[in-house]
C-alpha cells in the first residue's frame, strides 16, 4: 500500500476543503471495508485518506414517525437494522443492511458508504430507491440534495464533484398500510455478490385488498441500480394479488440490461428479476397488513 496522509476533520465544512484542495488525489474514510481493500490492492491511490467518522451529523441518524429518518453517510450497518423504529417503518432498508458482508463488516460498513461506492450490484440501493430516499450533498460552494435513482452514474461512478461529499439520506415518514422488502439472489449462502437483487414497496387501501401505490427498484441487472417505473405505476389500483405480482415482474424486466459473468448468465438474471420482484412484494404486501 502506498504511503498516504490521514486527516480526521470534527466538521463537514473542514472535510470539504481538503476534498477540495486534493481534488482525486483524497479518498474518503467511512467505514473503510471498501476503500482499504481497494488502496492496499492498488485498485485506488490517495495522498491523503480523510476519516470523517468524527463528524456528528454523519455518523448518527434522527427518526421520527412525523419526520421520517435522516441518516448519516457513515453510520453503521448494525446501528441502523438494531432499531426496531426503523424495522417497523422501512422493513427494506432493514433487510439490506444484514446482508451486507458479515457482522464485522456491518459493524463499519455504512449504507452512505455502499451507496458511493456505486456498484451496480449494491444491497442497499434498490431499497433506497424505493424508499424514496434522498440524498444530502456537501460541497465547497454550499449544499444540494439528489434523488436516490439519480445518484449512481455508472459502474464506481456517483454524482459527487470535486470537493463534494454525501452527508446524509433522508427517507420520507412511513405511511399506513404500507410495506416493503428486499432480497436477492447469490450463489453461496453469505458474503457474496448478488446475481440480482430487487426491492419492493407498496400502500394498500383500508381494505388491504388493493394496491394505492408502489415502487419496485433493481441491482446487478444494469450499469447501475434501477427504478422500475413503468412496473411501479401500473401497480396503482391493482389487486394485492399473485398474478399482479407476476405481472409486475413481467414489466419490471423490460428495462435491464443485464451482462453474463461467472454468476450468470443474462438470461438467468432476466429471469430472476421476475422471480424476485413476484416475492418481494409478496413480502410487501405482508408487512403493510400488520403496519395499520
Amino acid at each position: 500500500m502506498k504511503n498516504f496522509e490521514y486527516a480526521a476533520p470534527a466538521n463537514v465544512e473542514s472535510a470539504t476543503a481538503l476534498l477540495e484542495k486534493y481534488g482525486d488525489a483524497a479518498k474518503i474514510l467511512a467505514g473503510g471495508t471498501d476503500i482499504i481493500v481497494q488502496l492496499r490492492e492498488g485498485l485506488r491511490a490517495a495522498d491523503v485518506v480523510i476519516d470523517i467518522k468524527n463528524i456528528p451529523e454523519i455518523v448518527d441518524y434522527q427518526y421520527s414517525a412525523d419526520v421520517g429518518l435522516q441518516l448519516g453517510a457513515a453510520t453503521p450497518c448494525y446501528r441502523i437494522y438494531g432499531d426496531e423504529e426503523l424495522a417497523k417503518a422501512y422493513p427494506a432498508v432493514l433487510d439490506s443492511t444484514r446482508i451486507i458482508g458479515g457482522w464485522q463488516i456491518q459493524s463499519r460498513a455504512s449504507v452512505g458508504g455502499n451507496l458511493c461506492n456505486a456498484s451496480p450490484a449494491a444491497d442497499s440501493i434498490p431499497s433506497l430507491i424505493a424508499h424514496q430516499a434522498t440524498c444530502h450533498i456537501a460541497g465547497p460552494h454550499g449544499r444540494r440534495s439528489v434523488a436516490a435513482q439519480d445518484f449512481c452514474t455508472g459502474p464506481g461512478r456517483n454524482t459527487l464533484e470535486q470537493g463534494e461529499m454525501l452527508v446524509a439520506l433522508t427517507l420520507p415518514p412511513s405511511k399506513p398500510n404500507s410495506g416493503s422488502a428486499y432480497l436477492r439472489f447469490i450463489p453461496r449462502n453469505e458474503m457474496d455478490i448478488a446475481v440480482v437483487g430487487a426491492a419492493s414497496w407498496v400502500q394498500l387501501d383500508d381494505s388491504g385488498e388493493s394496491i394505492q401505490s408502489g415502487r419496485i427498484a433493481l441491482a446487478a441487472v444494469a450499469p447501475v441500480p434501477l427504478y422500475a417505473e413503468e412496473a411501479s405505476s401500473w401497480l396503482s389500483g391493482q389487486p394485492a394479488t399473485a398474478a399482479t405480482f407476476v405481472e409486475a415482474g413481467e414489466l419490471a424486466k423490460n428495462i435491464v440490461s443485464p451482462i453474463s459473468d461467472m454468476r450468470g448468465t443474462a438470461e438467468y438474471r432476466q429471469h430472476l428479476v421476475g422471480v424476485l420482484v413476484k416475492r418481494t412484494l409478496k413480502i410487501a404486501v405482508e408487512r403493510a397488513r400488520t403496519n395499520q
